[in-house]
């Protein structure tokens, strides 16, 4: 989508104001708070009309008039009236002495997502202060610059818990949750250290926080935001609705949805807002609470609280994980006739219910008539669903489809081969894989992972690194007994459906094993052996792929006999 253009974004002058400017001998201190106020209101754009009047009336701009505009042009994002609004100072000589000027220009800048240019006004300011740091170092951050905003924060002769907030936040932004909470402990660690002197640490304020939650929630690292939970209620923040909903966000991601209900029942309903509730609503869908996450919507409309499309994207989601197919066409109409537009992800979730269902006609032709291209989610969802079903003539034509929009990405080979093998039509499977070798991509090893109260533990398939392998597969041994001899047959369905694409096509049926070194069962099992040792609670499996979470549930099933066959292990094989 184009840049909007200047005067597109300006604000037409509403009619009591005119009434009131016509009435008055116009000036820039008149002008001037009307700028300001202008430019924190829902029309940003008007600040520029009060500005064109000014100039119409040939006055002359106070040093306060450009930083408002630039505030103004900062919250509309766009690069051509920033730069237009550049030059007015430029023009006056007001750049680069003006501190209060440069610093805004900065910043503005940088929310256009032009860091080259804050960079540019930064380095003409002849003694950049506090303020002059922290508008290139967020600009930096928001724009996702990790390696340059890691320079200016090493660089920064002070900091403040402004420029902590935005390095943690860049960090998280970044993608890179790990460094987001090594810095947030060197802040701690910092603060700390000059708690005895006069002027004392810099403290993590609200902002920090919601930053670091979303960096738990990220690594699904239950055990430290439960840290940072108490630390707030230790340090006495007040709980204000951004800190509730990250928390309910985080407890969410971290498998500990009864701890996200908690915070979210303590929330009084009137102060609700759309976000938390569809934090609550989102996180009881992925964890199958398909029938509490429709009730806590419906408790939502009760309140007034106007759904959005993510709302209806977290309402599909429980619908998908429910097998609610009805509720799930419910809800997409709904969407629609609320005046909403559907995005392609709301499409994705109904395929994947549709599909799911073995309704695979109407699957294909909600796929069919959409106003936009499919994407590869969408695709992706109508091929796992032909895996499913059977119908290798439309698995054949979507894999292709895939294979040509991500022809660098393995997963789209190895559908590719599954859609034949169901077919038993083995040499074209094989020559599925052979293209993908050909062609140079390489299968990247899926793995998952699982926190047990000492950090994640991570998996890949036949893993023997962890300490506590041993013990693993001989619970997985025992398990595979067992279950033979209860005449299982399930197990042979989840090798077919889940780990085809990771061996040789026509060895398979010999492969039995596989299915019970899959990375996910590894997860699962670590999870019951430490069961014993501590709280169910903490058992968190993060499987990377959504297609081998039946593996889990089909592990979950059998965890009275799991756990009957953990106790006759010696416990120092849990270790």
């Amino acid at each position: 989508m184009p840049p909007p253009q200047p005067l597109a974004l300006f604000h037409p002058l509403p009619p009591h104001l005119l009434r009131h400017l016509r009435d008055r001998q116009l000036t820039t201190p008149l002008l001037d708070p009307l700028i300001r106020s202008a430019s924190s209101s829902a029309t940003p754009g008007l600040s520029f009309s009060l500005f064109l009047l000014l100039l119409r009336a040939a006055l002359r701009p106070s040093h306060l008039t450009f930083p408002f505009l630039a505030r103004a042009a900062a919250r509309l994002a766009c690069p051509s009236l920033a730069a237009a609004l550049h030059a007015h100072p430029l023009r006056r000589g007001l750049l680069p002495a003006d501190l209060h000027i440069a610093n805004s220009l900065v910043h503005m800048y940088a929310a256009c997502a032009l860091p080259d240019h804050a960079r540019r006004v930064f380095d003409e300011i002849p003694r950049p202060n506090l303020v002059s740091w922290n508008a290139l170092l967020d600009g930096y951050a928001k724009c996702r610059d990790l390696p340059a905003a890691r320079q200016v924060f090493e660089r920064m002769p002070r900091r403040d818990v402004v420029s902590w907030s935005a390095m943690i936040d860049g960090c998280v932004k970044c993608g890179e949750h790990g460094e987001a909470l090594a810095v947030f402990e060197k802040m701690e660690d910092a603060a700390a250290a000059a708690a005895s002197t006069e002027g004392g640490g810099v403290r993590a304020n609200d902002v920090t926080m919601v930053s670091v939650l979303g960096a738990c929630a990220h690594l699904g690292d239950l055990e430290r935001g439960r840290r940072v939970h108490q630390c707030l209620r230790e340090r006495g923040f007040p709980m204000n609705l951004r800190l509730a909903t990250s928390l309910v966000d985080m407890y969410a991601k971290c498998g500990a949805i009864h701890e996200a209900l908690v915070v979210f029942r303590a929330v009084p309903v009137e102060s609700t807002d759309v976000l938390i509730w569809n934090a609550v609503i989102g996180g009881l869908a992925v964890h199958g609470r398909s029938t509490e996450s429709l009730d806590i919507f419906r408790e939502m409309q009760q309140a007034g609280v106007v759904p959005d499309e993510i709302t209806y994207l977290c309402l599909l989601s429980a619908c998908v994980h429910g097998g609610l197919v009805e509720e799930a066409w419910r809800f997409f109409r709904a969407l629609e006739s609320q005046g909403l537009r559907p995005h392609v992800e709301h499409y994705a979730c109904l395929v994947d219910v549709l599909g799911r269902a073995g309704r695979l006609e109407e699957a294909y032709g909600v796929v069919r008539s959409m106003p936009m291209k499919p994407s590869v989610s969408v695709l992706g969802a109508l091929l796992n669903a032909c895996h499913l079903h059977g119908w290798v003539e439309l698995g054949e034509v979507v894999g292709r489809q895939l294979v040509q929009l991500q022809p660098e990405h393995d997963g789209r080979y190895i559908g590719l081969s599954n859609i034949y093998a169901v077919a038993r039509r083995w040499q074209e499977a094989k020559k599925a894989r052979k293209v993908m070798e050909d062609r140079g991509v390489k299968k990247v090893p899926g793995f998952s992972e699982i926190d047990v109260g000492e950090g994640l533990c991570r998996f890949i398939a036949h893993d023997k690194t962890h300490p506590g392998s041993t013990g693993i597969y001989a619970l997985l041994n025992l398990l595979a007994i067992e279950m033979k001899r209860k005449d299982d047959e399930t197990i042979l369905d989840n090798f077919c459906a889940y780990c085809l694409g990771s061996i040789m096509v026509s060895s398979f049926l010999a492969s039995e094993e596989y299915g019970f070194t899959h990375s996910t069962r590894f997860c699962s099992h670590l999870g019951l052996f430490r069961s014993r040792e501590s709280s169910w609670r903490y058992f968190n499996p993060r499987a990377v792929s959504s297609a081998t979470l039946s593996l889990i549930a089909h592990d979950a099933g059998r965890r009275d006999l799991a756990e009957r066959w953990s106790a006759r292990l010696p416990l120092g094989m849990n270790s």
